[in-house]
């Protein structure tokens, strides 16, 4: 198969689903963008990748998972063969499910192929299917590699519990139907009133209709973090979304986010980040700038 047309297609019109290769240089300098990112890494020795305040030295045939709004950087590596699939972080949001595992693994960025052989394989083949759907001329391509996209997230949700002990998180299918009706309603609302003036657990509690100490263990069983952490990372992707408005101050971003002061929105997004959101706003890159 011919892939120079494709080469070096620089994302300049970003969708719920795009993919490339071929690009020459082996670095690309920090920055983040709303949209999530997989990497499926090419040959060579150096491969050295990161992602936040961590750095990665990969392998070929290891994936690299960046997920929305995280800071990262191609140190040295091999970009020509290696394969970046991006994905809309509305697509995500558009499914409890993928939410709930975009959660559940925020934490992991690498799998590696010696460590989990299997899962790998089973990803590099989604993988190789979601480039041939992509490169094909149907007029459905984009539905079928979004559908891919959602094979590949639950896949790796099959294997969970070789991650078990890294994410330290709850069983993750240990509610029932209700029970996550229930938090889908109270996450939506979070979502949709993040400015409200009691979004404590117990007033989400109520809103549920149940007592506080099972809130607390179904909404950590299902989001695979506690309600205070998950309402954090919720303002934290409202701030990011909105440092893209070079017209909003930084202390607009922080009351339309949610949080009540300038301090607590500092603090808060420099332990996440590892800066403060005024040193992120300028590593943004616009998806035609790519």
């Amino acid at each position: 198969m011919d892939f120079n047309h494709y080469e070096n297609y620089g994302f300049d019109r970003i969708s719920a689903f795009n993919l490339a290769t071929g690009f020459k240089d082996r670095s690309y300098h920090a920055h983040w963008h709303p949209y999530g990112e997989i990497v499926l890494v090419g040959p060579g020795k150096n491969n050295i990748f990161r992602v936040n305040q961590h750095m990665y030295t990969l392998a070929e045939g290891d994936f690299l998972l960046i997920w929305p709004m995280e800071v990262h950087e191609i140190i040295d590596a091999d970009r020509e063969k290696s394969l970046i699939i991006q994905f809309s972080n509305a697509f995500i949001n558009s499914l409890f499910d993928l939410q709930r595992i975009m959660h559940f693994y925020r934490n992991l960025h690498v799998l590696c192929v010696h460590a989990h052989q299997q899962l790998v394989d089973e990803l590099r083949a989604i993988t190789e299917r979601m480039k041939e759907s992509y490169l094909s001329a149907a007029s459905n391509r984009e539905l079928r590699c979004c559908m891919l996209l959602m094979e590949f997230m639950l896949t790796l949700d099959q294997h969970r519990e070789e991650f078990a002990s890294e994410m330290k998180n709850g069983d993750p299918y240990s509610y029932t139907d209700t029970a996550m009706h229930r938090m889908i309603m109270v996450t939506d609302y979070i979502k949709n009133n993040l400015t409200a003036d009691d979004l404590s657990q117990s007033a989400m509690a109520r809103l549920a209709g149940v007592n506080k100490d099972y809130f607390s263990r179904i909404f950590h069983s299902i989001t695979g973090m506690n309600y205070s952490k998950w309402l954090n990372t919720i303002r934290l992707e409202k701030a990011t979304e909105l440092l893209t408005d070079p017209g909003m101050s930084l202390t607009e971003v922080a009351m339309h986010s949610g949080f009540q002061s300038i301090s607590s929105f500092n603090r808060v997004f420099r332990e996440d980040k590892g800066m403060s959101p005024r040193e992120y706003r300028m590593l943004f890159v616009p998806s035609d700038a790519k």
